[in-house]
């Protein structure tokens, strides 16, 4: 009598993690509200703003550097921390999450997801904004790097918001993001699946994401039909 050999089929959970800053809302237009207001502020024209973007969009990833780069471009009185500190607790009221993006959650965990915010940033800055986004009730959990002390790409980090969601990285799942690095190197360093959102700031940069898109409600709708 033949025997049927058994075949082995991976099931991957439903776990979907998510980005925050230009995944799930959109800081650069927050970002671009927030420096017109700073330059109003100071009396400072137009150029100051278009200055302020460039800065912005050459990558500084801690706002330490980026704004002692302003204190000294404008001579400015203020300490550095005094003008991170402004901005941390301005921009959670400046950012903004589509209605579409917050029904998307509702419809994937409808189906079974559970969903997780995974960011790197402060924990006042980035608090805020999930709070005030109303992102805090469209997800089952978040894991923010500076409450947890890690940072993506670090696989812990995205440990943490699985185990939040009552599952484990050992099962797979995906990670949805805007950042090569961060998101897309981390989320597979992790074994997870990755969606990569082109925003156009990565040019001709090899990846290796699973999926890439320009917007996150593509990225649900390839969650969505996931099998």
């Amino acid at each position: 009598m033949r025997r049927r050999s058994a075949r082995r089929v991976m099931i991957v959970q439903r776990l979907a993690l998510f980005d925050l800053d230009n995944t799930l809302v959109n800081l650069d237009e927050a970002f671009r509200t927030w420096a017109t207001e700073f330059a109003g502020g100071y009396g400072l024209d137009r150029e100051a703003v278009d200055w302020l973007i460039a800065l912005d969009q050459a990558g500084y990833p801690h706002r330490e550097v980026f704004f002692g780069k302003v204190r000294e471009h404008f001579a400015l009185a203020e300490s550095v921390e005094e003008l991170w500190g402004r901005y941390r607790r301005r921009m959670p009221y400046l950012v903004r999450c589509r209605l579409e993006v917050i029904d998307g959650l509702a419809r994937l965990r409808a189906a079974g997801w559970k969903v997780a915010i995974v960011t790197n940033g402060t924990a006042d800055n980035q608090l805020g904004k999930i709070q005030r986004t109303g992102l805090a009730q469209a997800v089952d959990a978040y894991a923010l790097s500076g409450l947890e002390g890690i940072r993506k790409p670090d696989a812990g980090l995205f440990e943490i918001a699985a185990k939040r969601c009552g599952m484990t990285l050992a099962s797979g799942g995906w990670m949805v993001g805007d950042h090569l690095v961060a998101d897309i190197g981390g989320g597979r360093a992790a074994g997870l699946r990755t969606v990569w959102i082109d925003r156009g700031t990565w040019p001709d940069q090899e990846h290796e994401a699973d999926h890439v898109v320009t917007d996150v409600l593509q990225a649900m709708e390839i969650l969505r039909a996931v099998r």
